[in-house]
């Protein structure tokens, strides 16, 4: 890989981080339950969720891309339907301060790692990024152990830099999730950027 393919990858997931969804509202309702130090193991467990995906898609849709060109379209067109589901969902309706109370726990540290990783898992945000975004910037024909140790060397930095803001944000910033037009705003932004990816990824070759 070169230097721009691993530039595009840590922007890409950046943003694609940052977008609010299940593991941001998550990592907020934890914050603001449980402090910051049990919301900062989930986002760990977040992490090495995030770590499974590239890993697999690594290992796997290396293969997929190679073989099957039908199956690599569908998985592609797969993630365009569902971004433009997402953002639907996040103008309609979005991050609520219902759902972010109903995520607060008191669970120890090894209890949130393990939420984090259950949730990236199940996220399937976080599997779009991988099995439909992933692939059109990585070279999965030509990726080197040295270039995935590089991704998942990035994986970690880039996740980091986003969660922890939110995190010391949301531990702070009570008013924020209690005003209606603060989340409007919030989940409309959101939902442009989704929809903006979506048509990214569509317009891809």
């Amino acid at each position: 890989m070169t230097l721009t393919g691993f530039v595009a990858y840590a922007a890409t997931l950046g943003i694609a981080a940052a977008i609010p969804g299940p593991g941001i509202t998550a990592l907020v309702a934890r914050a603001l339950g449980s402090g910051f130090r049990s919301s900062l193991a989930m986002s760990f467990g977040l992490i090495v969720g995030d770590l499974t995906y590239l890993t697999a898609v690594v290992l796997g849709l290396a293969f997929v891309a190679q073989t099957f060109g039908l199956v690599f379209l569908a998985i592609k067109w797969a993630g365009v339907a569902y971004l433009a589901f997402l953002g639907w969902r996040f103008w309609t309706s979005g991050i609520s301060p219902e759902n972010v109370e109903a995520g607060k726990s008191q669970d120890g540290l090894a209890s949130c790692v393990l939420a984090g990783l259950t949730l990236t898992l199940g996220n399937p945000k976080t599997m779009i990024f991988y099995l439909a975004i992933t692939p059109t910037i990585v070279d999965l024909k030509t990726i080197t152990l040295a270039d995935y140790a590089i991704l998942a060397m990035l994986t970690v930095v880039v996740l980091l830099v986003v969660l922890v803001p939110y995190l010391a944000l949301a531990a702070k910033a009570r008013w924020f999730l209690k005003s209606p037009r603060a989340l409007k705003a919030l989940n409309r932004t959101a939902a442009g950027f989704m929809v903006g990816a979506a048509a990214a990824i569509a317009a891809r070759q």
